[in-house]
């Protein structure tokens, strides 16, 4: 049996789910990472059950929870099998969490930022013609922040999150929404990869520019303009991801 790792820290954010919290982290971090590889069959009950020191019913709840997300397929007498990578459910807060978690966060990144180029600019748009004061507040506020953190990367990158965040929620769609929802934690760990490649502040104040003239056009009604200027944040975002990882891969070799 492979080696599952059972971190009962990390265990601890699954509090809701219970016992089956262990399995759900420890096998579905061992799928992510390759170390049970799409057609392998998981353990069998037993030793699960053994290993993570849960009872049987915790062991089958955590299976069908993975079942939910697309990782695995349970079925009778046979086993559980690891299904393959274009099952998974990419956008369940956890298997983007594990990916990054086991190092496999790059691929994910640039897949993420090619997906944002397309429902961000969209977003813009709708946003232009139907944000409300509120909304229009929420961006405004954002960008106060990202300008009050130029030079906290950290802060920076919270900032530049809800100001994102409030202009899929002010597209008013359902889908686009609950897209940038889902997509929060992983922009958030995007933004501070991109960052790495920030000579310094004044970066992120002209960085921060650039997001205020997607505001000014959503403030002004006009949706072509807003789209045009929200792809530009992205794309600058997108090239700075690019750099960013490279370097990263040329410290490593």
């Amino acid at each position: 049996m492979a080696e599952i790792v059972a971190d009962a820290d990390r265990a601890a954010g699954y509090a809701m789910r219970g016992l089956q919290a262990r399995v759900i982290d420890g096998v579905g971090r061992q799928i992510i990472s390759g170390q049970y590889r799409p057609g392998d069959l998981l353990p069998k009950e037993a030793e699960l059950t053994d290993h993570f020191g849960v009872s049987r019913t915790s062991v089958r709840e955590g299976m069908r929870v993975l079942a939910a997300k697309g990782l695995v397929d349970i079925r009778q007498k046979i086993g559980t099998r690891v299904r393959q990578p274009e099952a998974w459910n990419v956008f369940d807060s956890d298997i983007l969490r594990w990916h990054t978690e086991v190092g496999r966060g790059d691929e994910i990144m640039r897949n993420l930022v090619e997906v944002r180029q397309i429902m961000e600019p969209a977003a813009a748009r709708l946003a232009a013609g139907r944000a409300s004061m509120d909304d229009l507040r929420r961006m405004d506020d954002a960008l106060a922040a990202m300008v009050a953190n130029s030079t906290h990367r950290e802060g920076y990158a919270h900032a530049d999150v809800e100001f994102h965040l409030a202009v899929y929620a002010a597209s008013h769609n359902v889908l686009l929404r609950q897209f940038g929802s889902v997509v929060a934690d992983f922009m958030y760990a995007s933004f501070n990869v991109q960052q790495a490649t920030a000579a310094d502040d004044e970066v992120f104040l002209e960085d921060a520019e650039t997001h205020a003239a997607v505001f000014h056009a959503i403030n002004g009604g006009n949706g072509e303009k807003a789209a045009d200027a929200m792809l530009r944040v992205v794309l600058d975002g997108k090239n700075a991801l690019i750099k960013a990882l490279s370097e990263q891969r040329d410290s490593a070799s």
